[in-house]
């Protein structure tokens, strides 16, 4: 994880979040144009084989229950508020790869423990 960070950054990213090891979210630089982009990194257990808990793909809706809902989508839980306050569920693309939806607001850019 330390090595991502040190390359993202390099690339241009801020550092927002540091939970490492397990998990860092960065910013995009602002183009001006909308809100800035985020890239959430997430540690998860190392298998040769392939599992369906990695990759871990984070995919942001504006509402995850209702997202569901129109799309008619089956996850592999129901959705639940998160204790870092981010809503969230799990389903299967057609490879098996576990997509996060996710609806995070104003704490995707600015929880309660962004560093500035």
């Amino acid at each position: 994880m330390a090595a991502s960070v040190v390359f993202y950054q390099s690339l241009g990213l801020s550092l927002i979040v540091d939970s490492a090891p397990r998990y860092v979210r960065f910013e995009f630089p602002d183009t001006g144009v909308g809100e800035p982009a985020t890239l959430s990194l997430h540690e998860v257990a190392r298998n040769l084989q392939p599992s369906t808990d990695w990759p871990l793909i984070y995919f942001e809706v504006e509402n995850v229950d209702a997202y569901i809902k129109d799309k008619k989508l089956t996850p592999i839980a129901a959705p639940k508020t998160q204790s870092y306050l981010w809503r969230e569920a799990d389903i299967l693309d057609p490879a098996s790869n576990k997509i996060r939806l996710y609806q995070a607001g104003e704490n995707r850019r600015y929880p309660p423990w962004r560093i500035d």
